[in-house]
């Protein structure tokens, strides 16, 4: 343990960010997995579902709770998925 104060203090921020991160991320993957549900059973939400899923993939890229190139990697699958989806079903 730190003893001097500002150190701390330090452990005690990084901690609650780390908490906040992770929440976060775990509300991504949500949506994420929401996004691939509806895309499976041919949901007509799913493009609605996929437009929050890159809303809060690029939100979590900004704030530096995921890689740039994460977000951009699972934005461009879950879109891939949605595609092929649409090309089956028309």
């Amino acid at each position: 343990m730190a003893n001097i104060k500002a150190a701390q203090k330090a452990i005690r921020s990084s901690r609650k960010r780390a908490e906040f991160n992770r929440s976060y991320k775990t509300s991504v993957k949500t949506i994420c997995k929401k996004v691939d549900i509806a895309v499976v059973k041919n949901d007509e939400n799913a493009a609605v579902l996929l437009k929050m899923a890159q809303s809060s993939l690029q939100k979590a890229a900004a704030k530096d709770i995921i890689k740039k190139k994460t977000a951009a990697r699972k934005i461009s699958r879950l879109t891939k998925k949605l595609n092929a989806a649409a090309k089956t079903t028309a």
